[in-house]
């Protein structure tokens, strides 16, 4: 896919450009960043800037694996960077970062609303999830503000540097936004509250099955 752009009130999302790698490189020294971003090295080299713009990001776009916006003001400003990162059929998983300069003022939420819609609309993405590191709280209150439900805990679900730790895991679906899935979605039913005297029937012993 030809790279996009998209405008909200405050932003212009478009792809990141040769021209963008001091900005990149400079948002990228955050401690911050370096600490709750997998992907990013540590230490973060000019090197790292001028492969994500001049490689990792528009090779995405051209094989249609990852979407990559960078969130930038009127005047140029680099607020932030948002990527769809596609995992299978209509599967897809949102994240970004902001510049420490930006943070607290919405911007990355305005931006990924935005990129969510896009990727519901444009990608027929039916599953939009996002992880993030356990403790990464930041994080988590923009996916709940964006509408996200928080799943649950993957334990020993996110690589860093070396060793695995355990990453919540949220999910978003056209319905949360009021849109319209690709294909119809038959939630589960919901189960009726067991009593432990229920679950003790259901668990009685048999000749074929015994507890260990």
């Amino acid at each position: 896919m030809d790279p996009v752009a998209l405008t909200t009130a405050r932003l212009l999302l478009r792809a990141v450009r040769p021209d963008d790698t001091e900005a990149v490189f400079a948002a990228a020294q955050d401690p911050a960043i370096q600490r709750w971003i997998s992907s990013f090295p540590s230490p973060y080299l000019r090197e790292h800037a001028e492969t994500f713009v001049g490689g990792t990001a528009p090779e995405g776009w051209a094989d249609d694996s990852m979407y990559t916006f960078g969130a930038f003001l009127p005047a140029g400003d680099l607020t932030g960077m948002l990527s769809v990162v596609m995992r299978g059929p209509g599967h897809g998983e949102l994240g970004y970062w902001a510049a420490r300069e930006h943070r607290g003022q919405g911007y990355v939420t305005e931006a990924a609303s935005a990129v969510a819609r896009w990727a519901f609309t444009a990608l027929l993405v039916d599953r939009l999830e996002w992880r993030a590191e356990v403790g990464n709280s930041p994080s988590r209150a923009v996916a709940e503000r964006l509408g996200f439900t928080v799943e649950g805990v993957l334990r020993a679900g996110m690589g860093s540097r070396g060793v695995l730790r355990d990453s919540w895991v949220g999910s978003l679906l056209p319905s949360d936004v009021g849109l319209r899935s690709s294909v119809p979605y038959l939630p589960a039913p919901a189960r009726p509250a067991e009593t432990k005297a229920q679950v003790g029937r259901d668990c009685q012993w048999h000749p074929l099955w015994s507890p260990s």
